[in-house]
């Protein structure tokens, strides 16, 4: 085993740079999803907050890059086998990757043009799969009906 093997990087990393077209695994021994609703209605809360505190109506969507960034804490990840696996962080980037999920559906019933689908889901030898696997999610990805995605909205959104 090389002293690599064991190295440990810090980088500031933005959404993008940590999902787009990414895979990671959850290790089995990771707790299950156990964030409640008003913990999602927080993130929500915060990352509205961050983004509208330099919004100004008029800004071009090219100023968007420049605005100020949301911490969403550290994440751990190990390589191993040429795979990622989420050791620290797993909840948070759930909430993110179901909080996209909602956007993305949204977005396409607004009739937008940007997909964001690359930061929820990617392609792998022909086979379309979210970023972030977990055994138990391999199923839903061709069979994510809006009827999902609307429980998982509601929550994000605190609709009935």
């Amino acid at each position: 085993m090389s002293k690599d093997d064991h190295k440990i990087d810090a980088d500031d990393r933005n959404v993008f740079d940590v999902l787009n077209e990414r895979k990671y695994t959850v290790d089995y021994f990771q707790r299950e999803y156990s964030l409640e609703q008003r913990h999602i209605r927080q993130l929500v809360t915060d990352l509205t907050s961050t983004f509208l505190d330099v919004y100004e109506e008029g800004d071009p969507r090219t100023s968007v890059e420049h605005y100020n960034n949301y911490y969403l804490g550290p994440f751990v990840v190990s390589s191993r086998d040429g795979m990622k696996s989420i050791i620290d962080g797993q909840q948070r980037l759930t909430s993110l990757t179901l909080f996209l999920i909602f956007l993305n559906n949204l977005q396409k019933e607004l009739g937008g043009k940007e997909s964001i689908e690359p930061l929820v889901f990617s392609e792998r030898y022909g086979q379309k799969s979210f970023n972030i696997q977990v055994e138990e999610r391999k199923k839903y990805p061709e069979n994510f009906s809006s009827k999902d995605v609307t429980k998982y909205s509601r929550t994000m959104t605190n609709r009935p």
